[in-house]
């Protein structure tokens, strides 16, 4: 929109100081993660290269923050599994379910702090209602994550979607009888030749998903 403001530049030294170009002033990794909780946008630039490292500069922020005593938010079973997805062949998921589920966290965040407060404020919730309410909003997006991923990935069958006798997809994935499918081919055609293909149903899918979280 034209409204909205531009991203603050920030750059950073060799000297690993960080300088404001907004405000004129240097500034350190904690100015920064106060930013980010206001909901400043910045952007960070090696002042030496020009490249952007704004993802090193957050992760540094979170390591940060992870130090502190009592401030830590990543279990160290959530890290190791984090850890494991490097290299493997889900690796190219990881990172659209994770904001996905994030921003429904953030949207709901509202309704789980009242819960929280009225467990605090000694009406406690009965059964875990705090937890149980987390566990089903994670049951809810990965089950809309999975939907999304069968309607757009041609080789994962889409388990809203019917089958016809003798294992050729019904609908429009599928050809004529005796024919294989758009699906069946392109997965005979090898992952060499699919990976601009599924780079865009990727993207697709993150629209698919935003799609489906509106109407959920």
């Amino acid at each position: 929109m034209a409204n909205e403001k531009a991203p603050i530049t920030i750059k950073k030294y060799a000297n690993r100081r960080l300088y404001n170009t907004g405000t004129s002033t240097y500034v350190t990794l904690e100015d920064l993660a106060v930013m980010v909780k206001k909901g400043e946008d910045f952007v960070v630039f090696d002042a030496k290269t020009g490249d952007e490292i704004t993802r090193s500069v957050l992760t540094q922020i979170i390591f940060e923050q992870e130090a502190k005593d009592g401030q830590s938010l990543l279990p160290i079973a959530f890290l190791r599994q984090l850890i494991r997805f490097y290299g493997d062949s889900m690796q190219m998921l990881v990172p659209s379910y994770l904001e996905y589920s994030i921003g429904n966290l953030t949207s709901e965040q509202q309704k789980f702090r009242e819960q929280i407060q009225s467990a605090i404020g000694g009406k406690a919730l009965p059964g875990g209602q705090i937890f149980g309410a987390l566990e089903e909003q994670a049951r809810k997006n990965m089950a809309m994550f999975s939907q999304a991923l069968g309607m757009f990935n041609p080789f994962v069958p889409n388990p809203s979607a019917g089958a016809a006798p003798g294992g050729l997809s019904g609908g429009p994935a599928g050809g004529p009888a005796g024919k294989p499918g758009k699906a069946e081919a392109a997965s005979a055609a090898g992952p060499s030749t699919d990976i601009e293909t599924l780079k865009k149903q990727l993207h697709d899918m993150q629209s698919q998903i935003e799609s489906l979280s509106r109407k959920g």
